[in-house]
């Protein structure tokens, strides 16, 4: 798949095999995290919308990215109840929190570092549905793959807003927040989160 390799060279790290297969021993988790993510995904992007109401290629992008984030955190809640998992409430990974503590507090860098930051999770979200479709059900292989090519294009989305709306080049900044990015997939976690580390007793 040629359109993920962009994908893949924009991340510092590869997913962990081992957070691969702690998400295959618990798809529960797995199907429930990723549901509040696709949900918080489409969050984000409406609170960009109407804090940024006066950037005409930020409201054309990213109220099409939140119709795709919440049409797809449908589709996970379907496969749930398909397979008689019930909505719970899980506690959030640390990454996006680790992420955004580093975001600029004015603009225009505030709105450049969210667009930067949002390119990474797009990112990581791609690479790890491409890392852990094969090892999946034949339903959720498809699922996942289906899911790859909205991915791909929401990181590219938000990568060129972030450059468009940036006074500078933002080289120097993606390279600090990928870095920052590497660290908080590469750090193992107690708990499976859809972007949590590797395990930590996998250590």
């Amino acid at each position: 798949m040629d359109f993920l390799q962009p994908v893949r060279d924009f991340l510092a790290c590869p997913t962990p095999l081992s957070w691969v297969e702690a998400a295959v021993r618990d798809l529960p988790t797995l199907l429930q995290d990723h549901a509040n993510c696709e949900k918080k995904a489409a969050g984000t992007a409406m609170n960009m919308l109407f804090r940024y109401n006066d950037r005409e290629q930020l409201q054309d992008e990213l109220a099409q990215l939140a119709r795709e984030e919440l049409l797809h955190y449908e589709q996970v809640r379907e496969l749930m109840r398909q397979r008689g998992m019930r909505y719970r409430p899980v506690s959030a990974a640390r990454y996006a929190t680790g992420l955004r503590q580093h975001v600029r507090t004015s603009d225009p860098g505030h709105l450049v570092d969210l667009m930067i930051i949002g390119a990474f999770v797009e990112a990581r979200s791609c690479e790890r549905f491409a890392a852990i479709a094969p090892h999946l059900d034949d339903e959720l292989k498809r699922f996942y793959t289906f899911l790859l090519r909205s991915e791909a294009r929401h990181f590219q989305h938000y990568l060129g807003l972030a450059e468009a709306y940036s006074p500078e080049p933002i080289a120097e900044r993606v390279a600090f927040f990928r870095e920052i990015e590497r660290e908080l997939i590469e750090t193992p976690d107690v708990e499976m989160r859809f972007h949590s580390g590797p395990p930590a007793q996998a250590a």
